[in-house]
């Protein structure tokens, strides 16, 4: 039977750190065509500029993304690096703007590199931890009017549900670019790209591989300029990933939409009974209708689902009864259920949210639950004998 191409094929690994260039000719218009046309290679010369075992694996995420390109790195921060750093020189004119609701390694990275190191202006829409004032977001753009607006399609860990489309309308208006880190939703949710967005990236290490064995990040993307602006800056930082590891990537893409239905369907029975335990104080979920921003959710992934991750806070009359109840039920779930700071595994994982970002998200009682594709009651009786 005749499958699409994502699901059908394999990638052959190509080891070589550099490759025959042949003659003379060939080598001059080799490089010539790698600094004039980043996307039609024919010739290649060395790992670092191209591999054909990642340019293959690259097309398979362009085609998964609806992009016209795709450029593989070694993790996802090296994707936002490279995504933010095409855009600099804009930034040394004009201010950025990002959403505070993002990754706890994202924000460091602005606070560390952009602002301390590089001296960018770096501005935050804070907003509430649960949903996003739009017309504060409107009147921040009209005030500073940023040459680049980045947020999460779903925050972490917080999971809160942007109106996709709306923000990056709004951004246009304002005249700033648009970078979208879409690693929670997955373009199986959405494709920012179709909505306007600049640039999307991904930790591929999470639901694109959907394993936990291996790093890879990708920025994906139409312009064709801003595809040789980010070639050109992967190709000089070494972000390039390692044939093997793209192939292993382009491997694990095949089951990717199965994985994601599941992770969508396991994720919604899970949130739906830790809302009704008594053990549970709050569960934040853009799939349940109490969520603040479900409709936001609704709207944007429309019938697919919502997304594999849970965060929920445990019941407790004070900090310490909090803690305490964390400590009780961390003790019993990992007996069947990994503690692990990643997330997008077929197995499920949890991670203490005050244990890695601090004071960010003040309460013991915040776990982070990235749930697998395992047998759904299975799943759920763990927990509820964890939560007992």
């Amino acid at each position: 039977m005749k499958t699409n191409r994502i699901n059908s094929r394999h990638v052959p690994i190509y080891r070589d750190a550099a490759f025959d260039l042949r003659d003379a000719d060939t080598t001059e218009s080799a490089f010539d065509a790698d600094s004039r046309d980043p996307l039609h290679i024919h010739d290649f010369i060395y790992t670092r500029y191209r591999n054909p075992t990642v340019m293959a694996v690259e097309e398979q995420l362009a085609e998964l993304e609806g992009s016209a390109w795709a450029f593989l790195t070694q993790s996802g921060m090296a994707a936002i690096d490279t995504a933010l750093s095409v855009f600099q020189e804009a930034g040394r004119q004009r201010p950025w703007l990002f959403f505070s609701e993002i990754y706890g390694g994202t924000y460091t990275f602005i606070n560390e590199v952009l602002v301390r190191r590089r001296g960018l202006d770096i501005h935050w829409f804070t907003g509430a931890k649960d949903h996003y004032d739009l017309q504060q977001l409107r009147r921040l753009l009209d005030e500073l009017h940023p040459s680049l607006l980045y947020f999460e399609a779903v925050s972490n860990p917080m999971l809160t549900v942007a109106d996709g489309r709306e923000v990056i309308r709004l951004a246009r208006e304002a005249g700033s670019a648009v970078i979208i880190d879409n690693t929670f939703a997955t373009p199986y949710l959405w494709k920012p790209l179709d909505d306007g967005a600049d640039l999307v990236v991904h930790s591929a290490t999470k639901y694109l591989s959907g394993h936990g064995n291996l790093l890879a990040g990708v920025i994906c993307g139409n312009d064709t300029a801003l595809a040789g602006e980010v070639n050109v800056y992967r190709k000089l930082t070494g972000h390039m990933l390692a044939p093997e590891e793209a192939a292993r990537l382009g491997d694990q893409m095949l089951t990717f939409s199965v994985r994601m239905e599941r992770h969508c369907h396991n994720a919604l029975q899970v949130a739906q009974l830790l809302e009704k335990h008594p053990a549970v104080e709050k569960v934040y979920y853009p799939g349940l209708e109490k969520h603040p921003t479900h409709a936001e959710a609704v709207s944007l992934f429309g019938d697919k689902g919502f997304g594999g991750m849970v965060t929920f806070d445990m019941a407790g009359s004070n900090e310490a009864e909090k803690t305490e109840n964390l400590d009780r039920f961390v003790k019993k779930v990992s007996e069947a259920i990994t503690l692990m700071p990643t997330l997008g595994n077929t197995e499920t994982t949890l991670l203490p949210v005050e244990a890695i970002w601090g004071e960010k998200y003040p309460g013991p009682g915040l776990i982070r639950m990235s749930v697998g594709i395992e047998e759904t009651e299975e799943l759920l009786e763990v927990l509820r004998k964890a939560l007992g």
